[in-house]
């Protein structure tokens, strides 16, 4: 086996075509969105956190009705969630929504992602964290500053090894 192939084996992309379509419609990394389903829920579609976030982008099911509400992706019940194809379309548009909303500063949204945007707002403007990944360590909650972490340590992976490939 080859160090490439050691490394794919290691960090799988599960749903790579349904990523890549869906993050190409979003403008967003494929590889974030990997990187995000790969620490919310390990590509496991039927994981249900203990807050009741579902599937593989833990998404919650008033917030993935939010989604749905603006974006106009079709989410009609939780069960949905579970659903691969599905939730990556509703956490992707999220996760591009909230791109957006931080003007392209991915740290500040993935923050926003696993915190909720009023929270990482707050934080901002009190100036308790910067916004900037290498200030991550000044994310005020634990949950949050780790997952940002995980986050784009995975990223980082993910894109060492599949955009050379």
């Amino acid at each position: 086996m080859n160090s490439n192939a050691f490394w794919k084996w290691l960090y799988p992309i599960p749903y790579f075509d349904d990523i890549r379509e869906i993050a190409f419609e979003n403008r967003v990394d494929p590889f974030l969105i990997a990187a995000v389903i790969r620490t919310e829920s390990k590509f496991n579609e039927t994981n249900v956190s203990h807050a009741g976030a579902i599937g593989l982008m833990q998404l919650m099911p008033q917030t993935a009705q939010w989604i749905a509400d603006k974006s106009g992706v079709p989410y009609k019940e939780p069960t949905e969630l579970a659903e691969p194809v599905t939730n990556i379309r509703l956490g992707s548009w999220y996760l591009a929504y909230l791109q957006q909303r931080y003007n392209g500063n991915l740290a500040a949204a993935v923050a926003a992602y696993n915190a909720g945007p009023n929270r990482v707002d707050a934080w901002l403007k009190a100036g308790v964290w910067s916004g900037k990944l290498e200030e991550s360590d000044r994310i005020p909650v634990g949950e949050t500053r780790h997952f940002v972490g995980r986050v784009f340590y995975n990223y980082q992976k993910y894109s060492e090894i599949y955009r050379k490939s």
